[in-house]
């Protein structure tokens, strides 16, 4: 499996700081752990509802970076999670 690129980070978080994207690729996590990240802050409901464990690991680190992200984005009125340039 591929590994989250400089490229991968800002198409998922288009607005992003270099910090928060070096913290993105700094997990290790891989272009699929990116998006079950993205997929649980989407709506985690029916990933819970399927059975499937809250995440953890690398998934769970990106879910905390990029909650965190789309927490700021309330400072500046921004959106950042799934803006595409």
């Amino acid at each position: 499996m591929r590994r989250i690129t400089k490229d991968d980070a800002i198409r998922a978080v288009g607005g992003a700081d270099d910090v928060a994207i070096a913290e993105i690729i700094g997990t290790g996590a891989t272009v699929d752990e990116l998006a079950e990240a993205q997929a649980w802050i989407a709506n985690d409901e029916p990933l819970m509802n399927a059975g499937k464990p809250l995440p953890s690991g690398r998934v769970g680190e990106l879910v905390e970076i990029l909650t965190e992200l789309e927490a700021d984005e309330g400072d500046d009125g921004e959106t950042i999670i799934g803006k595409e340039d």
